[in-house]
């Protein structure tokens, strides 16, 4: 019997985290999301031996990020070139590491409740949270950090998106951790007891929900100074021939003709939209966007790899003002993406092997600062960011609480420059679409989006999707956009908030479990 249960846990947890993917972006069935996950702490529960607890949450961690992230394949096998068996294997293996983050959360759930001899709805309602968030709160920066499908991103549009400013994203997904706990104790208690646990799972949903609601009523920032009009381009440019000579050309030619078109307050170009160092651009190429730029009264965000030496350069965002015309260097402003992509933009040690068997170019960059000013645009000061470095919301909240404690300008926009063509007309886009979703609900600030293939995009200060372009698709997004000022508690105190409530989760567990111990 033991044996039996030894297998058939993993194997529902591996169906449970195979389904996961579906309550985020662009499925959107957040309740899907708490379901999956309650039927996994309800195997947890189940289990009699700490290596089956482990192997269960090791299944459902596998399962939902190689149904999650299975996109990974399209980047190393039709862009880069890798065989497709070892394309998949590279997104079966990195699946199986990062899965055991899971797995160790169903571990120490399992032997806690042991140990502290804790009751079913202790051990689901706070020691399985609390193990959990850390899991995943890890995983945000073990090896460089991939936090992509991380729980709290499901609820972006639910009650729960509430809680996002105050604990951030894992502060979501304690909650709604929290809420599946609840659920797989009242499943699991048995008919005997299905009152009292019914109550407890009223009370524990209602007060989830109830306060995640109230939350969102909360104004945390406020507008500040007047509204600028934007364009965000999206040129659509195919991955596979980005690099070539000929499309080179093409691309320096059209973005030209769509900076100049018609001024705007801003105009943003995606991540390496110009896709050579300045010393390869044809003569007069920037002097000319230069002086647009001052004739038209438009500041020009230009995403475009710099050279500083033989041996430094770097995946930047260089802006050029109206004033900075006829200035040396041309831009005044510069951003160096400083959160770089393992494989794609460094080479982790020991895996240079692995970055020869694809063909990316740019694959080896230098980390930018990892605090850098904000630049100004009328009232607004913008802080950009490149491509997935969206994903760490703590990073972004770092460099704003920096400016208020130094009494710099505070950043009232976010910006975000990205080219995930690499991962071609996939899921990947909606669900880095829903993570900006989340870092504008964390600080209070609208996003603006410029990417090549999708998803361009205005986010309000809720988190809220205003306008948009659709993907694989070439155009402009012309908008205002209201910058706000504030800072939401998320923005004072980072992750700190919700380490301590899932470290202050645990002691109340072991309170509560010794309070029931028999003397």
């Amino acid at each position: 019997m033991n044996r039996l249960k030894s297998l058939t846990l993993p194997a529902i947890a591996f169906f449970a985290g195979a389904v996961t993917p579906f309550a985020f972006a662009p499925f959107g069935l957040w309740p899907l999301q708490i379901a999956c996950l309650a039927i996994l702490i309800a195997a947890v529960l189940h289990t009699e031996r700490a290596r089956t607890a482990f192997y269960t949450g090791w299944a459902y961690g596998t399962a939902s990020l190689i149904a999650g992230l299975y996109w990974l394949y399209v980047s190393m096998h039709t862009y880069g070139g890798m065989p497709s068996l070892l394309a998949g294997a590279a997104v079966v293996c990195l699946a199986l590491f990062l899965g055991i983050l899971a797995g160790l959360a169903c571990l120490f759930t399992r032997f806690f409740m042991k140990g502290w001899q804790a009751g079913l709805g202790v051990t689901a309602i706070l020691i399985f949270p609390a193990f959990w968030v850390l899991a995943e709160w890890v995983r945000g920066w073990i090896v460089t950090g991939l936090p992509w499908l991380v729980t709290g991103y499901a609820h972006t549009a639910s009650p729960l998106a509430g809680y996002a400013p105050v604990a951030g994203v894992y502060g979501v997904s304690f909650v709604a951790a929290t809420v599946a706990g609840a659920i797989a104790f009242f499943f699991h208690i048995g008919r005997e007891r299905w009152k009292t646990s019914l109550a407890t799972v009223l009370a524990v949903v209602g007060l989830a929900f109830g306060a995640g609601s109230a939350l969102l009523h909360i104004d945390w920032t406020r507008p500040h100074g007047n509204p600028i009009q934007v364009r965000l381009l999206q040129g659509n440019v195919a991955q596979e021939f980005k690099f070539t000579p000929y499309q080179i050309g093409q691309a320096l030619d059209m973005y030209a003709g769509m900076i100049t078109s018609r001024p705007a307050d801003l105009i943003v170009t995606p991540e390496t939209a110009i896709p050579v160092y300045t010393h390869q651009l044809p003569a007069g190429y920037l002097e000319h966007l230069s002086r647009y730029a001052a004739q038209s009264l438009s500041h020009l965000a230009l995403g475009m790899p710099q050279a500083d030496t033989a041996t430094v350069y770097t995946n930047s965002l260089i802006v050029m003002a109206p004033e900075d015309a006829g200035k040396p260097g041309l831009a005044g402003y510069r951003y160096n993406k400083h959160h770089l992509v393992p494989f794609g933009e460094f080479i982790p040690t020991g895996f240079r092997w692995f970055v020869r068997l694809m063909r990316i170019p740019l694959g080896d960059f230098t980390r930018g600062e990892p605090l850098q000013k904000p630049f100004r645009v009328k009232d607004q000061w913008i802080l950009p960011n490149i491509c997935y470095e969206d994903i760490f919301g703590e990073e972004i909240a770092d460099q704003i609480r920096h400016e208020y404690k130094t009494g710099q300008p505070t950043p009232t926009v976010l910006l975000n420059v990205s080219n995930i063509a690499w991962f071609g007309n996939t899921i990947a886009l909606p669900q880095h679409l829903q993570i900006s979703q989340m870092r504008s609900l964390e600080t209070g600030r609208p996003m603006l989006r410029a990417t090549n293939t999708g998803t361009t995009a205005v986010i309000d200060a809720r988190g809220r999707p205003v306008a948009w372009l659709p993907p694989y698709t070439r155009g402009e997004l012309a908008t205002t956009v209201q910058g706000t000022r504030g800072a939401t508690p998320f923005i004072r105190f980072g992750n700190l908030a919700i380490l301590i409530v899932a470290l202050a989760a645990l002691i109340a567990a072991r309170l509560l479990a010794a309070g029931k111990r028999p003397r």
